[in-house]
Parts: C-alpha cells; structure tokens; sequence
C-alpha cells in the first residue's frame, strides 16, 4: 500500500477523497450485545458456514452489556449478516499496522505515533495478519495524520483489500 496514491491514474489523492478498499483503513465492526453467556458464540457463529473469517476480535465488558469489537474479512458482506440478525451495531475506521521486524515492535510504532502527538484510544492485535505477518489494529485521534506518520516512517499499512485478498487469512 502506498500512502495517498491512486495507482491506475498515477497521482496523488488525498485520503479524505480516496475512501474504499485501498484506503490505509479497515473497518470494525462493534456489536452491542447484552452481557450473558452464549452471547459470543451466537456472534461468531453467524460467519460459520461462510468464507467470511474474524480476523480480529476483542470484547469491552461491563455489568450489563458488552461490546465485541470484530474486523472480518468481507465487510460489506459482514455488515447484512449482522443486519439480517438485527443486531445493533456501528462502524468504526482503524489503522492497521504490521509490525516490524525490530526487538520492540510496539515502542516503535507508539513513539512514531508520540513523535506526531497523536492519541492511541485502544489497540489489539490481529489473529493472523496479511501474508501470515503480525499486524496491530489501532483506533487513533486522527486518522489521517496517524496514517500519513506511519508511511512516511516506512511502517507498512494494511487496507480492506490486503485482507479480502489474502490467501493466509482463510
């Protein structure tokens, strides 16, 4: 992925314009669910018998309700699955980052990130990542700026289209 260029016309365009499945983003989906046993597992179920796969999931807990945090593979298809079960949900646009091949992968990616004065909100890693990689989801302040440090730093970003598109992920 290469930052803020639209390959088939050759020029720059900017991320706000550029929108859709070679954006450095990857949406998430947040399922709001009522804090109960099986509540989970009626989730993921829901993508058993397709080609669909969780490629990320992490669960926001608390005494009455939950919030499951979910990147799939296939979001447009992901997003009428949940609507078919009426599920309450909302999108939200997270960075994607493989970690380097460095001793501290973390420090480097967060002191990339302090260097611009951006805000990590909440991070948690991928199951398996685009080429069999370790990857890290990031939700951040700003999501463009975040996107624009890290590829100008040489940090690889994964789009919508790296995880639809990999063979390692199914």
């Amino acid at each position: 992925m290469s930052e803020g260029q639209d390959e088939g016309a050759g020029g720059d365009i900017e991320f706000a314009t550029a929108r859709g499945r070679d954006y450095p983003s990857v949406r998430q989906f947040n399922v709001f669910l009522e804090n109960r046993v099986g509540n989970l597992l009626s989730v993921v179920r829901r993508f058993e018998s397709t080609d669909i796969r969780i490629v990320s999931l992490t669960i926001v807990d608390s005494a009455d309700c939950a919030i499951i945090r979910m990147v799939l593979t296939d979001p447009e298809r992901a997003r009428e699955i949940f609507e078919l079960a009426k599920l309450p949900i909302t999108e939200s646009d997270l960075l994607v980052v493989e970690l380097p091949d460095t001793k501290q992968p973390l420090v480097a990616i967060c002191k990339a990130l302090l260097g611009a004065e951006l805000g990590i909100n909440y991070a948690y890693p991928l199951l398996i990542g685009p080429h069999g990689r370790s990857a890290l989801a990031l939700h951040v302040e700003d999501h463009e700026t975040a996107a624009r440090t890290l590829v100008r730093l040489g940090f690889t970003l994964f789009t919508e289209a790296d995880l639809e598109s990999d063979d390692d992920l199914r």
